[in-house]
């Protein structure tokens, strides 16, 4: 069965809410999903073959989630080439901090098309000003995204 691995940073659980939403749509599209709240390179380069969907939210000033740190800063210090990762990002910001929004989501896309990954489709942001549940705009996404990229396996 192929694998998908959902990477999740949060401060206070809307992206882990998010993960779980979406969670069932791959399944039914013929995934393994495992969802992983204290991401690391390691996860990230142990299966070149798997799909991965990160779940990021921002904080601060633009900042990764706490949890999400540690993976960040491997990422930025060991610069693995990830030629064969194929991933997506739902990111969730507040359009109110008007340069940093979704700047956690936005930072780790630029990071990761500068390793050499391939982001399938296009990057989701969902703004906590227009959608009250985030999963209310990432569900949709996921079921188009799974369309689109013809993601299905079963």
């Amino acid at each position: 069965m192929s694998q998908l691995n959902i990477f999740v940073g949060t401060m206070y659980g809307g992206a882990l809410d998010v993960a779980e939403q979406v969670k069932p749509l791959f399944e039914d599209a013929g995934y393994c999903v495992e969802i992983i709240e204290q991401p690391t390179l390691e996860m990230l380069t142990a299966d070149t073959s798997a799909l991965t969907l990160f779940c990021v939210s921002t904080t601060g000033n633009g900042d990764f989630p706490g949890n999400f740190v540690p993976f960040a800063r491997e990422l930025q210090e060991q610069s693995p080439a990830l030629a064969a990762l194929r991933y997506g990002i739902i990111a969730l910001g507040d359009s109110s901090y008007d340069e940093t929004f979704c700047g956690a989501g936005r930072a780790l896309d630029a990071r990761l098309e500068d390793l050499g990954a391939t982001r399938l489709g296009e990057r989701l942001e969902v703004d906590a000003m227009e959608t009250f549940m985030a999963d209310d705009a990432a569900v949709p996404w996921v079921e188009e995204w799974i369309e689109s990229q013809q993601l299905k396996v079963a």
